[in-house]
């Protein structure tokens, strides 16, 4: 089992390079030990577990390769990084290949060493933390906790529901869409006083002004053509209760108005009627937009945005605390396997990979949606790569596979594309890999990469890879 303090196996025929390896990681607070052939570092894991191996590929006793290969047999969970004065793209992406966390091409520099050690650290925990995960499962241990997760982040959301839940306070809950507003919502009403009543929510931007001020206050018979009989609104209906008000940002100023004077009075004047009904509810409201931009430019009432404000949460966005990825993954995992009966375990590393290292553009609701289809289509007790509908190479092949070929020459034609789009995708990110790391210096780039200037450049201009790219890019 890992330690607390990571131990790192550096493996070289070059002394000097152990030496630096060791001098540098060990300013990091790392146990750090090393081999001078491959048959020693193998004689060393067998000894005692290390958590990260970082091996030299071309060695005159027992190659880089053949260390990488055997460490995947007897210990698939523990990264490998491999050093390489020969890099290429074609070496690249063959220890890629064979499971290697990453490449570090020779010379490199000692901030180098640390950012992709400091990379490995981050995936032996994360995999660690997998293995945790899918520990609880098999007892039967899954998050209770509608908002899951222990990031700082989250863990400062769950504190100010705790704190606020108790009392009769306006919330107002700021986040991306799919973030999980409601569900924050949800939760400070479940640990209210209000607990055991009504929790109503309406999304506000689904709803014409004239329909949403109906549905919220009601009317009175004859109030407006084909009003037969009086309608109870939400806020009659919701009475001792809480009213979630999502996406406020939609409603008009007129709706606005009459919300600010519930607010101030705790009546409200159903449409048609000419006596306030007075009612005990606590409305909590949601938007993902900035109100503050929109009271500049008048879109939204000064008065009201300062008596909503009066205890505003942020929740943020999935990709500002990825260390929850995982355990959210886990819990719809067991959520969708069970509806489903299939059983299965967990994510295999490579999928732990993808899942972590995306972005989220849809937060929340689009990693539930991930894994629900990932369920669908695993055939094993693993999701892989392959059952994850993510941004990739994959996107560009998906249309080819659209169509079975009829014939088998369609059939050599379409595996051929399939070929030459996975080259290229994987050729793109190797240049655009190099191009970050040396800080978009194009001659650097090439040179860490083993690779004329001219030759680099070329690559480049193939897949369309400008500077100005970088120098548009957000910072």
């Amino acid at each position: 089992m890992p330690t607390d303090i990571p131990r790192i196996l550096v493996v070289d025929d070059e002394p000097n390079i152990c030496r630096i390896c060791t001098r540098v990681l060990a300013k990091l607070n790392y146990e750090v030990s090393y081999a001078l052939n491959g048959y020693d570092a193998l004689k060393m894991m067998a000894a005692k577990p290390f958590d990260i191996i970082i091996t030299d590929l071309k060695m005159s006793s027992l190659g880089g390769m053949e260390v990488l290969r055997r460490v995947k047999e007897s210990h698939p969970d523990t990264p490998v990084i491999v050093m390489t004065g020969y890099s290429s793209v074609a070496s690249a992406v063959e220890v890629m290949k064979m499971g290697a966390l990453d490449y570090l091409p020779k010379p490199f520099t000692p901030d180098e060493l640390r950012a992709i050690v400091r990379q490995a650290v981050a995936e032996r925990q994360v995999r660690q933390q997998n293995r945790n995960l899918q520990q609880q499962i098999k007892r039967g241990k899954t998050p209770s906790h509608q908002l899951i997760g222990s990031s700082p982040k989250i863990n400062r959301v769950i504190t100010m529901i705790q704190k606020v839940a108790p009392t009769d306070s306006t919330v107002l809950i700021h986040g991306e869409s799919g973030t999980g507003k409601e569900l924050v919502a949800r939760a400070v009403h479940a640990n209210s006083r209000r607990s055991k009543a009504v929790f109503f929510a309406v999304d506000c931007a689904t709803l014409s002004t004239n329909l949403l001020e109906n549905e919220l206050f009601g009317h009175t018979r004859g109030a407006f053509t084909d009003a037969g009989n009086d309608k109870p609104g939400i806020f009659k209906q919701a009475d001792g209760g809480t009213i979630f008000l999502d996406e406020i940002s939609n409603i008009s100023l007129e709706v606005q108005g009459k919300l600010l004077r519930f607010l101030e009075s705790r009546e409200f004047l159903p449409l048609g009627a000419v006596k306030p009904v007075p009612v005990d509810i606590r409305l909590i409201f949601a938007t993902n937009r900035n109100l503050q931009e929109m009271v500049a430019t008048g879109l939204f009432r000064e008065d009201f945005y300062y008596r909503i404000d009066v205890y505003p949460i942020l929740l943020p966005p999935l990709k500002e605390r990825k260390m929850d990825i995982l355990p959210i993954a886990y819990h719809f995992l067991d959520q969708f396997s069970g509806q489903m009966d299939k059983p299965i375990a967990g994510f295999e590393p490579t999928a732990v990979n993808r899942l972590t290292e995306h972005d989220w553009p849809g937060n929340v609701r689009q990693l539930r949606n991930t894994i629900e289809r990932a369920v669908i289509l695993c055939e094993t007790d693993q999701i892989a790569v392959k059952d994850l509908p993510l941004p990739g190479y994959m996107d560009d092949i998906g249309p080819l596979l659209e169509n079975i070929p009829a014939t088998n020459e369609e059939l050599k034609q379409v595996k051929k594309q399939i070929r030459q789009k996975a080259v290229r995708s994987i050729e793109k990110n190797f240049i655009l890999k190099a191009l970050e790391k040396n800080n978009w210096n194009v001659t650097q780039a090439a040179r860490s990469v083993g690779l004329q200037r001219s030759n680099f450049h070329h690559l480049m201009k193939k897949y369309g890879i400008t500077l100005q790219q970088h120098q548009r890019s957000p910072k």
